[in-house]
């Protein structure tokens, strides 16, 4: 998935690169003079948010400098979106599995929130920028290399523990449609994510667990502001400070905060920022909108089959045993 997504990646910026400066963003969506949507009700009378909700789409998590611009019209997007799926045709042959043919055309290209495509998740600050503090930019310019000694050391998402539905699931570094499922009921809220099979069971409380208490998911509780869900997590896992595909930096002490808000009848907007002053130098705001479906969710078979992990390993004991260079 990692070079997949880095190839899409690299083609998405050299695609888009003439656009940051040839096109102006689209207006911003729909009128404000339009009726708020009123989300309908469960039977014991909160705003449904149930069904399975989608993202098909690929997105970069904040502003860059070829691309600083949050929206784009929708011919350059389309011409965008045509020109990614045409450099991944071109990979075609140069695929792992030759019994696996690559997916063409298998996301909707960038995102429609509230009308407007979007080319990141990040739309506070308006630079689309993450104000991370100058102690955590050094330590993402110098991290150093991934350890490969023992599986433990691998990320939780590559040995198959949690995988894009830890929170806050960023939306970003994956061209899978990764569908999710909201279940509700008066005291909880299940949300259950397809790619990873991670299944966040969420009470409505003030009052976290005992900090004694560890979960890889985090300690997560519910609360509604108006129609809109809000989620608060705290007690994050340590060894997942950094975010595999993204780099979001999540500290285990921080808290993040996720919204979900209903604007229309297949339309749910997906909020999160993270509130940690050693890490964030000012608050910031990222979104995205999930789309309503009729496909039902499939097992995330993630072991099975999987041959990256052990070939990660056996390549990092071939290079010890070549020896420096």
């Amino acid at each position: 998935m990692t070079v997949r997504f880095g190839a899409v990646g690299l083609l998405w910026l050299s695609v888009c690169a003439p656009l940051a400066t040839s096109q102006t963003p689209s207006p911003s969506g729909p009128s404000s003079a339009a009726p708020p949507y009123a989300a309908p009700r469960t039977s014991f009378g909160h705003p449904s948010l149930e069904g399975v909700w989608t993202q098909n789409f690929i997105i970069m998590m904040e502003a860059s400098d070829r691309i600083p611009m949050l929206t784009l019209p929708e011919p350059a997007a389309q011409a965008a979106a045509d020109a990614i799926a045409n450099g991944i045709a071109e990979q075609l042959d140069k695929a792992l599995d030759p019994e696996v043919p690559a997916a063409i055309r298998s996301t909707d290209g960038f995102p429609i929130v509230r009308g407007e495509r979007r080319t990141r998740v990040v739309v506070a600050p308006a630079d689309g920028k993450l104000p991370y503090t100058p102690e955590v930019r050094k330590e993402l310019s110098s991290r150093s290399p991934q350890r490969y000694d023992n599986p433990e050391e691998r990320p939780f998402w590559e040995r198959c523990i949690t995988s894009l539905g830890l929170p806050p699931v960023t939306g970003v570094g994956t061209t899978s449609a990764n569908p999710r499922a909201i279940i509700q009921t008066p005291g909880f809220v299940v949300l259950h994510t397809e790619y990873g099979d991670e299944a966040r069971i969420i009470p409505f409380t003030d009052t976290h667990r005992p900090k004694a208490l560890h979960t890889v998911l985090g300690d997560s509780i519910a609360r509604w502001e108006g129609d809109t869900l809000v989620i608060e997590t705290i007690s994050l896992p340590e060894n997942e400070r950094i975010r595999a595909f993204s780099d979001l930096v999540v500290p285990a002490e921080s808290k993040v905060i996720e919204r979900f808000t209903r604007l229309s009848e297949n339309e749910l907007l997906y909020q999160y920022t993270i509130e940690d002053p050693k890490a964030y130098r000012a608050p910031w705001l990222a979104e995205y909108s999930l789309y309503r479906t009729d496909q039902r969710m499939f097992e995330h078979a993630c072991h099975e089959g999987n041959y990256s992990l052990p070939n990660i390993l056996k390549g990092a004991r071939a290079a010890d045993a070549r020896g420096p260079r």
